[in-house]
């Protein structure tokens, strides 16, 4: 009877259920899904994973030591994306690997169904975050404080804390993800950090400096002056800057909404 370890969506309840499964499940069919997803099957049986930072740590360990950090990064990015079955493609390619004699190429057989959905997924979650790196606007709150907010379809606030934590080192600023509820916080001076389970403050947000509005407002009547509308091309605009982006961006916000919201 194939057995399937039921976890949460988070990265801890993944790791976790990366563990159980390769260490009990050695000589038996085996597979991994979403305890809030999960469809029921015939003939299986379900087994309830309990999250563990030890379990975490070890399978961590594992993939590093047997299938490399090129496998292990792209697992990881995988792991951020919101495909829901990808705990069991990221578990499939550890048996996959555990198959060849040199594991630590596993992530050039991309014949292998698990393998290539890995990589694809790993692809879409990069693609996203290069493109947030673009795209993301901040506004300076009263309090001093950088903040932005994005709408995302997969998890990058860890893929793009490096990039603007080496951009904006001595500020003070802060990254919500909106569709996940999570926070990117910069210290200055100091590395960023994730934080989870937290709903932003709208009022704290909405209170931006006078500075930031009147920026704003120039920024505004620039754009508005140097346009020429016999020019305009939205379809090249909609290539260059996607629809989906924009609603979080200041420049398509108006100066009495950043004020008001």
């Amino acid at each position: 009877m194939k057995k399937i370890y039921l976890c949460e969506q988070s990265m801890n309840g993944i790791y976790s259920a990366l563990y159980d499964a390769w260490k009990l499940s050695r000589h038996e069919e085996a597979g991994i899904a979403f305890k809030d997803t999960v469809e029921h099957e015939l003939f299986c049986e379900y087994i309830e994973v309990t999250e563990s930072e030890k379990k975490s740590a070890a399978i961590d360990r594992l993939i590093r030591k047997h299938l490399g950090e090129r496998a292990y990064w792209d697992i990881y990015h995988a792991l951020l994306s919101e495909d829901a079955g990808r705990a069991d493609a990221a578990f499939q390619v550890l048996l996959a690997a555990r198959k060849l004699n040199d594991s630590r190429k596993i992530m050039d057989h991309l014949t292998e169904p698990a393998v290539e959905k890995v990589f694809e997924l790993k692809r879409s979650v990069a693609n996203e975050a290069h493109l947030f790196v673009e795209f993301i606007r901040f506004r300076e709150l009263e309090n001093g404080v950088m903040f932005s907010e994005i709408t995302p379809k997969n998890r990058v606030l860890t893929c793009i804390g490096d990039h603007f934590s080496d951009r904006f080192p001595l500020e003070n600023w802060m990254i919500y993800d909106k569709t996940h509820k999570e926070y990117l916080l910069h210290k200055a001076h100091t590395h960023w950090i994730l934080m989870t389970g937290e709903t932003v403050n709208e009022e704290m947000t909405a209170r931006i400096t006078e500075q930031e509005r009147e920026f704003g407002q120039l920024w505004k009547v620039f754009f508005e002056t140097i346009a020429i509308e016999e020019r305009m091309n939205p379809v090249c605009q909609r290539t260059h800057l996607p629809l989906r982006f924009r609603e979080d961006m200041i420049e398509f916000q108006t100066v009495c909404d950043l004020h008001d919201e």
